[in-house]
């Protein structure tokens, strides 16, 4: 399962920055990955085991700027579960790409 969701919606304030991170971390069974975008852009994000395999695909969509909360329920793109270790979470637009990792624990 997946959600996504303005952080706030009384919140009008625009990032001015790029960024993401993701809270808890290590998570057990979801993590929720907060991205902030400056300006409306086509953005993905994507889930990927240590190997590099990509493990799930969360976004793939133009959103709007702002801060926007994804929760990730530790499936991947079957809904079975994944087992426990790192991940790499990749989140990309027009013009950068954030890499950072989470530790999934059972």
């Amino acid at each position: 399962m997946m959600a996504i969701e303005n952080q706030d919606e009384h919140d009008v304030s625009i990032p001015n920055t790029l960024s993401m991170k993701n809270y808890p971390n290590p998570f057990n069974p979801t993590t929720t990955i907060i991205l902030s975008l400056p300006k409306a852009s086509n953005v993905q994000l994507d889930i990927y085991n240590i190997k590099g395999q990509k493990v799930k695909t969360l976004l793939n969509e133009v959103m709007l700027p702002g801060s926007h909360n994804v929760t990730w329920d530790g499936k991947d793109n079957c809904n079975k579960k994944v087992a426990s270790g790192v991940y790499l979470y990749k989140f990309q637009t027009d013009k950068k790409t954030i890499i950072n990792k989470m530790l999934l624990l059972k």
